[in-house]
């Protein structure tokens, strides 16, 4: 095998490869002994096909099979002779002409072919133990633990019909309802014992409006819009008119927050409820603070690392982010110019972000790579049982499609591997611990690109 390399440029590499016609002779010879002995023609004892006859049979099959294997063993050799990582699969051509091809097959001519790729750059990796970070941390106080209780009342609240009771904000209303458009009634527009809960706004715009303060046994005609946003096509704008009936209307009844309600949830008592749902609220502050800390960490390896990127991974990067962009846009019934920007504008803001995304996975990648950072099989199992449960009785679907699909097993490791990264850089910065307030470290990111 000879590598001549024909382009350098930036990180752009060509190289040629010529696999000369005796290598190919080697391997076709050895593909030829692999197979005699297993190989069933008419007329032969398997083992004793003369070698002739195979090649007359099978020739040509096995050589492309040869020079596939061939190319694939010599671009991948070319690359670990070199040191040279790619940043994506190198793109390989073979001879254009046919004749060309004929007498490589034939064995007349050596096998010249092109390779072209874009090599990962050389990343310093900052000095990380110097890195300036700063960890947020929030008690929890009797405030947040008043509040999530009254939230528990609201999410176990019942409803009990009163009659001659009209329906209000917070009612519950029980309806049967046909709805109609110009007059004729339209797929998906009837419903049987509805219930809907008045001021939740689970309706489409004017529904609610029309039917409050109805009361049992009421019929109403209601008119309402569907929003030019709505997922179904055909209704999107349409007004329809729907015939409701009223069979009940019953008001919310919150619980009182005693030693009954505690069981009810799990608890010995009201003490013991606000124990569980004061570690609660513990639990989700260390997320929000190490989701907070994670960002602001990539924020800082974004400034401290500065390298020529590769144009192939961020235009892929940017390719996937656009397309769902553009998927949000269509669902939304929304344009460019509903965003307040240009599609010009919009492109630039996304191949920024395309850019960052993929200088934190080098500079990740580096980190984990210099420090031997892997995931291990327990964790890849741990995440994929985890993924499994978000399927009720189509596990075995589940494994069986990452089992298969090695890509989307790498997209499983990523932020697992991504996460180990993070704590180890952690652990090296020390980060200074400021105490702030709830609503503080709560707050939403205002840039969660």
């Amino acid at each position: 095998m000879e590598v001549i390399e024909t382009s350098n440029d930036g990180l752009k590499r060509q190289l040629k490869v010529v696999v000369g016609a005796g290598e190919l002779g080697d391997r076709f010879t050895a593909r030829l002994d692999e197979i005699k002995d297993r190989v069933q023609i008419k007329g032969f004892r398997p083992g004793k096909v003369p070698v002739a006859h195979l090649k007359k049979v099978y020739g040509r099959s096995l050589m492309a099979e040869v020079l596939q294997q061939a190319v694939e063993e010599t671009s991948q050799k070319a690359l670990a002779d070199r040191n040279e990582r790619p940043a994506m699969q190198p793109k390989i051509e073979l001879p254009e002409q046919p004749d060309e091809i004929e007498k490589v097959i034939a064995g007349q001519a050596d096998l010249a072919y092109s390779m072209s790729f874009e090599v990962l750059p050389k990343i310093a990796i900052a000095d990380l133990a110097q890195l300036k970070l700063e960890r947020l941390t929030a008690a929890v106080d009797d405030k947040d633990i008043d509040k999530a209780v009254e939230t528990l009342t609201e999410r176990n609240v019942k409803y009990v019909a009163e009659e001659g009771r009209a329906a209000g904000t917070g009612d519950q209303v029980s309806i049967d309802f046909i709805g109609k458009i110009d007059g004729e009634a339209f797929e998906g527009g009837t419903g049987q014992d509805v219930q809907v809960i008045l001021g939740q706004g689970n309706f489409i715009p004017g529904f609610e409006e029309g039917i409050a303060g109805a009361k049992a046994g009421d019929q109403r005609t209601v008119t309402a819009t569907f929003p030019e946003a709505y997922p179904v096509e055909t209704l999107k704008g349409k007004t329809a008119t729907f015939d409701v009936t009223v069979k009940e209307v019953a008001k919310s009844e919150k619980p009182t927050v005693d030693d009954a309600f505690a069981s009810s949830l799990g608890a010995e008592n009201v003490a013991k409820l606000r124990e569980l749902v004061s570690a609660q609220i513990g639990r989700e502050y260390e997320q929000a603070a190490r989701s907070k800390l994670k960002r602001q960490l990539l924020d800082v390896l974004e400034k401290a690392h500065d390298f020529t990127l590769p144009p192939t991974l961020v235009d892929s990067e940017f390719a996937g982010i656009w397309q769902q962009v553009e998927q949000g846009l269509k669902q939304a019934g929304k344009t460019f110019a509903d965003e307040g920007k240009s599609e010009e504008e919009m492109r630039t803001e996304y191949r920024a972000i395309a850019e960052r995304r993929v200088r934190l996975g080098l500079v990740i990648g580096e980190i984990g790579e210099q420090n031997k950072i892997q995931v291990s099989q327990d964790e890849l199992r741990r995440a994929l049982v985890e993924q499994a449960r978000r399927f009720p009785g189509q596990e075995k679907m589940v494994y069986e499609y990452y089992e298969k699909n090695p890509a989307a097993l790498a997209e499983l490791r990523a932020p697992i591997f991504e996460d180990k990264v993070v704590d180890f850089i952690v652990e090296l910065a020390r980060p200074a611990v400021k105490t702030v307030s709830s609503e503080e470290l709560l707050k939403p990111e205002e840039d969660a690109a």
